[in-house]
């Protein structure tokens, strides 16, 4: 492990590449994501975006490359520690496309759990601090309930306090709105414009445009498991330089 300076991006991958097998997935990609910056990633199905999301907090290893996030530099193709791969991901929280919920406790304890379990907080402790997430994603009448009973759109917003009640420094979000009716996903998409308006650090793998558009910082776009082009939203969506991302955004855009 290695620590970077503090002007260092808080996320920075260098030329990583992850093999499924014979099956490159993720190309010899190189991305750094500044401190308090959004980064939104789009492009077509199977471009390796969610694979490359996982790389960021090793939920896949990948095959060769660099990944330092906070200052933990980890190289791949070397032995990773226990102590360094729990203090990566000690200042990363994520949010799938299922919520992954424990539908056997109710929501104050879905959220409070892993505060115990990871944080060693006493239950009051926890509680307490899983109540202010709830009334923070407009949920907090609910903690009582069960996942169950809870509408989707409420359920991603249960996963996102849940994350966020670790106390995390960067948020990573999976297609979060993907299994969402249109009304249910402009609910979390709401809590997810406020903490970029507070200055969370998020890297997004999104199909929402207008989202990653008007609050996104820096866009990513992916194809066959590389980045094809990078840089302002808006420059992007209006004058993409790359042949594959004037096509990709002309049919999500035009449908």
């Amino acid at each position: 492990m290695n620590t970077s300076s503090p002007n260092s991006p808080a996320i920075h991958l260098e030329s990583v590449t992850k093999k499924f097998g014979n099956v490159t997935v993720i190309d010899n990609v190189s991305l750094s994501v500044k401190e308090g910056e959004v980064a939104a990633i789009i492009g077509p199905s199977g471009a390796g975006k969610s694979t490359l999301l996982r790389c960021i907090n090793l939920l896949e290893r990948p095959t060769s490359g660099r990944i330092t996030v906070e200052g933990v530099q980890i190289d791949a193709e070397m032995t990773i520690t226990k102590k360094d791969l729990s203090q990566l991901r000690r200042n990363v929280g994520m949010v799938f496309q299922s919520f992954n919920l424990f539908p056997h406790l109710d929501v104050l304890r879905n959220v409070s759990l892993p505060q115990e379990r990871v944080l060693g907080r006493s239950k009051a402790d926890a509680d307490k601090r899983s109540m202010e997430l709830l009334e923070r994603v407009g949920l907090a009448t609910h903690a009582k309930q069960y996942p169950s009973r809870c509408s989707g759109g409420q359920q991603q917003r249960i996963a996102i306090a849940r994350a966020l009640a670790l106390d995390p420094h960067i948020m990573l979000f999976d297609e979060p709105t993907s299994a969402l009716d249109p009304e249910l996903g402009l609910e979390v998409l709401a809590v997810m414009k406020e903490l970029a308006a507070e200055g969370m650090t998020m890297v997004v793998v999104t199909h929402e445009m207008q989202f990653a558009r008007d609050v996104s910082d820096h866009l990513v776009v992916m194809a066959n498991g590389a980045i094809l082009e990078e840089g302002p939203p808006e420059q992007i969506f209006t004058d993409p330089s790359q042949p594959r991302t004037r096509q990709f955004l002309r049919a999500v855009l035009e449908r």
